[in-house]
């Protein structure tokens, strides 16, 4: 299965904040900071925060930083609420398949689409930012304060 570049960046986005305790970073610098186009990472950062994962704060002092739900989050419920509940292929298209109704293919790809999600669903946003990745994304972000250990971070 291959994730929409959406999902593949809401994941980044929330190991890059993951990492971060000190200087929230805004919008602007994280998408700087992946390569990737602001409007794009704007349009990732409304979806997480209408999901609870993230906030955002204005003004002086403010930024994007994790919530407590986020930073525990099962990247499985995650990555099934960005992708969606739809089938790998798309047997009721415009031109529907004319085996759709006798198909064994398509209970087989349903199957392994879950099995995808359920090797996921025991990994939170901590688990993904525990050493090697924390640390290095820390350092690929200019961040001055590791968010990989303590009460608020993941493990080392």
């Amino acid at each position: 299965m291959r994730l929409t570049r959406f999902t593949d960046l809401a994941l980044r986005v929330l190991m890059r904040l993951a990492v971060q305790e000190a200087d929230l970073p805004t919008t602007r610098e994280v998408a700087a900071g992946m390569q990737v186009p602001y409007t794009h990472t704007a349009k990732v950062v409304a979806r997480l925060q209408h999901l609870g994962l993230i906030e955002a704060r204005r003004g002086r002092g403010g930024g994007l930083a994790l919530t407590a739900s986020g930073r525990a989050a099962s990247i499985g419920g995650v990555v099934r609420e960005l992708e969606g509940a739809g089938d790998v292929v798309d047997c009721d298209g415009a031109t529907p398949c004319p085996l759709r109704g006798a198909c064994v293919l398509r209970g087989a790809l349903r199957r392994a689409q879950e099995a995808f999600f359920a090797a996921l669903d025991p990994l939170t946003v901590n688990d993904l930012v525990a050493s090697p990745t924390g640390p290095l994304l820390l350092s690929l972000s200019g961040g001055s304060g590791a968010g990989t250990g303590g009460p608020t971070g993941g493990p080392t």
